[in-house]
């Protein structure tokens, strides 16, 4: 496999793509008469306003992963407009609405916990530590609907390696930023924040965990978790925590989010498992969307080949 560089290009050497899009839409609305009526700084103060601190970097030299699926990939609309990001609103509308301000740089991730390495890395140093990947995941959200996404990244054994977890080290816990300054709607959302979750050290160092910094080509949308997050496609949606800040390597299985509010209904494994029902619904179908018909839900999410060794002799049912 040939293994390209990451590119050299920081994030804050990139023209956001939200002022980019707007500029585009002012300058058409002024037509070719009125654009020329202005210029120099006026202009660009005019057709630039700072709304968000959103950098859309261009991924280019991507390693095509053997992970990923042929299935239609949802349309980049889709996946940025249907999210579940309870700090910006429980509507699936609202994160794309209320994450543009959402400041994302600088930004830090710190590695600490049972690591002979802990350290903090800046979002360059993570985008230079491993060749990135484009992997094509199917997704399946405990709502009963699913996605297909480009997503780009790499493994997280590659940043677990440059830790160098210790023999203690048996868990991972996750827990993506929260500040109510920016993220207001988190008051109404009915959870406690920081978001956290978790997952057994294996399940991290499985090639298919991805450590996420982008998709479709470019980095990711706020809504979508930027500007780093995990994806982890064998699992239920609520476990690819997202906007990661820590990441701690523990002897004891940490807390998660959505199992410490409601334990009957959300599991710390959260496997895709057809065959054990939510309490409120069937796991049994899905419904992609952009699609009218429900199509059968796959165990794993269709990656048993790769994750099912990981819980041989478990009762997944009780594990769930």
């Amino acid at each position: 496999m040939l293994l390209r560089k990451a590119p050299d290009l920081t994030y804050a050497d990139v023209t956001p793509k939200s002022l980019y899009l707007d500029r585009r839409k002012f300058l058409r609305g002024m037509g070719i008469a009125g654009a020329a009526a202005l210029a120099g700084a006026r202009l660009w103060d005019l057709a630039s306003p700072r709304t968000s601190a959103f950098a859309a970097t261009k991924f280019s030299g991507l390693i095509k992963s053997p992970f990923s699926t042929t299935e239609k990939q949802n349309t980049y609309d889709d996946v940025t407009h249907y999210n579940n990001f309870y700090e910006f609103g429980t509507d699936k509308s609202d994160p794309s609405k209320n994450a543009q301000k959402f400041q994302t740089a600088p930004w830090t991730v710190s590695v600490e916990g049972a690591v002979k390495k802990p350290r903090q890395f800046t979002l360059d140093e993570i985008l230079k530590l491993a060749p990135l990947e484009e992997r094509i995941y199917r997704h399946r959200c405990v709502e009963a609907w699913s996605i297909v996404v480009p997503w780009i990244g790499y493994s997280f054994s590659a940043l677990a390696k440059a830790v160098e977890p210790t023999p203690k080290a048996r868990y991972v816990a996750f827990e993506s930023y929260y500040d109510p300054r920016q993220m207001p709607w988190g008051k109404y959302a009915g959870i406690d924040f920081p978001y956290v979750e978790g997952l057994r050290l294996d399940e991290a160092m499985n090639p298919l965990a991805l450590l996420c910094v982008g998709m479709y080509g470019e980095s990711l949308p706020n809504q979508d978790g930027a500007p780093v997050r995990m994806v982890l496609p064998w699992k239920y949606g609520f476990k690819s925590a997202k906007s990661l800040v820590k990441i701690r390597f523990t002897e004891k299985q940490p807390p998660t989010t959505w199992n410490r509010m409601a334990s009957n209904e959300y599991g710390f494994y959260a496997n895709v498992n057809p065959k054990v029902d939510h309490p409120r619904w069937s796991q049994a179908k899905e419904r992609r969307l952009g699609e009218f018909f429900k199509r059968e839900t796959l165990m794993f999410n269709g990656y048993g080949e790769q994750v099912a060794s990981m819980y041989n002799g478990m009762d997944l049912r009780k594990n769930y």
